[in-house]
């Protein structure tokens, strides 16, 4: 028999089951935890959140039995009743739903049961399961933050939220100390309240502290129904104008616990892990922690001799030209003053043909006593043909970048054969990241040089042209070369699958070249109109700000979540539709919409909030955004980050410009 270990929970000789609510965990995890929200093109951070999770439930419970649960795709038993049930949710975010795949595969190859039955909601098959270990005298523990499975508390059953700091759980007490009633008056109290997430139809102006007392009257639904005549004001005729439709909430809240699944509970044991599949997923989306626990590092692997060289001389670089011009492929990378490509300077090349070989020829490092080096215009001149020529062939790590540097100095990059970065991207979109440092640890298990190591970080870091050419040449030199081996390790693999190998060569690659363009063209935008805008929409938030002092009757910070959370929900008394995180009343735009509907000041804050945003984003910065030489905006355009294989836009984002509004029009 397992020990069962837990600072919140008594130790106990009887069988544990554990049932983990994937969906309540994915969900918030992706949403609720801004560490580990997917804003950089790196959508791993949901999978991460449950797994660290699910892992952590397992180390300290060690129970006997567990599953993972999750919905299935496709609607439930509760929309042919319902067809409105959920129809204000959002379609699921596509940095979230590409998750879920690698997620199940993460938690199958750790042994653990997964289940995903079609046709009804998790909650209805973790409720079927626990109410089936309760007959049979198991303790189980449901480890969820959804507030409707207080329904099924009982003496063997407890809620665990292992979001909540030290594992907070519930059991009958509990669910009495936060809702105000029973577990057994659950149902009825979630009829009540209703849920405007789920589009369940409650009573209007009823929330948790109206329905619990009338369930500490009454008892029940029934019987309040019954003495609905007896409830006074507003509210009274609001119970009674809504009985006809109470059926339906109660039925919609009530989870199913007589499913017949395909398992039983003594059947869901954690297996074996898969450690082979572990680390090859472990690897994918970069579990750095759980890998080296799989992977001891050794210290007997003999570690391969580099060859880097610095080239200082005319004469060296052309015999170094002979050789390149000879090959049938060339890795090509610049190390510039910066990483805006219309501003940074040249401050050198790096150049390989062969693995663990590579050159650099510097031309702009200025920092004191510095070794002379071939000029910027000598280096440029002498490598235009070489790199004009379009019978060379060329491999780079994000070669966009290198194209539109180079271009200031009237060189058109030909022969782009192959991008690195591209070659990752095309033949796993969901592969976390795409940089050639996170590349070179999934493919070729080395460790690169960070740009970090050698230049510092913050404000006292240096730029390249400041990095002492020892050291410039060992990191620059790095980079062509790891972009070579990358080359040989990720294109055989693409060119296998056929169809990504035709996207890569026929969309992705000549992509880059379009999106040069476009980026040295740059946008033309009017300053000047955006300037009247400006004006405009400041005084727009000036008439918000004075409507919303006179409602609230008190100036306040309209900007701080905080002090809009003391005016709506302490002051106004607001119904709370959602908490954050730590507790608090949520004041974000979803919460706010719904307000609205009722109550005046959230659709005053709302488009306080539209107007502020546009003039930050938008009319304020874009001017600011002007590149003096061009007189335009030049934005950076990415095929390497949505999942999708949509592009993205930064520096600005010229792709989220609010059209839907009529001032986002203007």
């Amino acid at each position: 028999m397992n020990n069962h270990k837990s600072t919140n929970t008594p130790a106990t000789t009887s069988p544990l089951f554990v049932i983990v609510d994937g969906s309540s965990y994915l969900f918030r995890a992706f949403h609720a935890l801004p560490s580990l929200e997917t804003t950089d093109g790196k959508p791993t951070g949901a999978i991460k959140g449950v797994i660290n999770m699910l892992l952590k439930i397992r180390n300290t419970f060690n129970p006997d039995y567990i599953a993972v649960v999750f919905d299935a795709k496709g609607p439930t038993f509760r929309h042919d009743i319902y067809p409105d049930y959920k129809a204000n949710r959002p379609p699921m975010a596509e940095e979230l739903a590409v998750q879920i795949k690698p997620l199940h595969q993460i938690i199958q190859a750790l042994g653990l049961p997964l289940l995903c039955e079609p046709g009804v909601e998790a909650d209805d098959v973790i409720g079927t399961l626990a109410l089936q270990a309760s007959k049979d005298g198991i303790n189980t523990m449901i480890s969820t933050g959804d507030k409707d499975f207080a329904q099924l508390v009982n003496e063997n059953i407890q809620l665990i939220n292992t979001m909540k700091d030290q594992n907070e759980t519930m059991d009958a007490d509990g669910v009495f100390k936060k809702f105000g009633v029973k577990p057994t008056q659950i149902i009825d109290y979630l009829t009540l309240v209703g849920d405007s997430v789920d589009n369940i139809p409650g009573v209007p102006k009823v929330g948790p502290k109206t329905a619990s007392k009338w369930l500490n009257t009454y008892e029940t639904l029934d019987e309040l129904i019954q003495q609905a005549d007896n409830i006074t004001g507003k509210v009274g005729e609001n119970l009674r104008a809504h009985i006809p439709k109470l059926p339906l909430s109660k039925d919609l809240v009530t989870i199913r616990t007589e499913l017949d699944l395909p398992t039983s509970v003594k059947s869901l044991i954690q297996a074996e892990p898969n450690k082979t599949e572990l680390i090859k997923l472990y690897e994918t989306f970069e579990f750095k922690a759980a890998l080296a626990e799989l992977t001891p590092k050794t210290t007997d692997t003999p570690k391969t001799q580099k060859h880097y060289q610095c080239i200082l001389d005319l004469a060296t670089l052309k015999s170094w030209i002979a050789k390149i011009t000879a090959n049938d492929l060339v890795s090509f990378d610049t190390e510039t003053t910066g990483l805006d490509y219309m501003t940074a300077e040249l401050v050198g090349i790096s150049l390989s043909i062969e693995p663990n070989q590579a050159i650099y020829v510097p031309c702009g490092h200025d920092y004191p006593n510095a070794p002379s080096q071939i000029s910027r215009k000598d280096l440029v001149d002498t490598l235009r043909p070489l790199l004009e020529n379009p019978n060379l062939p060329k491999v780079g790590q994000n070669l966009k970048f290198d194209k539109n540097v180079i271009k200031k100095y009237e060189i058109n990059l030909a022969g782009i054969a192959h991008d690195t970065m591209l070659e990752s991207y095309v033949l796993n979109s969901t592969n976390g990241r795409h940089d050639m440092d996170s590349l070179a640890q999934q493919y070729l298990n080395h460790q690169t040089t960070h740009f970090e190591d050698i230049a510092g970080k913050g404000a006292k870091q240096k730029t390249f042209n400041e990095i002492d050419l020892e050291i410039a040449t060992a990191y620059a030199a790095e980079d062509a070369d790891i972009t070579l081996s990358l080359h040989h390790a990720i294109y055989p693999k693409l060119s296998k699958t056929g169809q990504l190998q035709s996207v890569y060569e026929q969309i992705e690659l000549p992509l880059i070249k379009v999106l040069s363009d476009m980026e040295t063209t740059g946008a033309l935008i009017n300053s000047e109109l955006l300037a009247k805008q400006s004006a405009d929409l400041d005084k727009k938030i000036d008439i918000l700000k004075e409507q919303a002092y006179e409602m609230a009757g008190v100036e306040f910070n309209l900007s701080s979540p905080k002090q809009l959370g003391e005016i709506l929900y302490d002051q106004l008394k607001l119904p709370i539709r959602k908490k954050t995180p730590k507790g608090a009343p949520s004041t974000a735009e979803a919460v706010l919409q719904d307000l609205a509907l009722d109550y005046p000041l959230p659709e005053i804050i709302l488009s306080y909030r539209s107007y502020a945003k546009l003039k930050s984003t938008y009319t304020d910065k874009l001017p600011e955004l002007v590149n003096p030489g061009t007189g335009r905006i030049h934005t950076s355009y990415h095929q390497a980050v949505a999942t999708t294989g949509r592009l993205s836009s930064s520096d600005p984002n010229l792709q989220n410009i609010p059209i839907k509004t009529e001032e986002g029009r203007k």
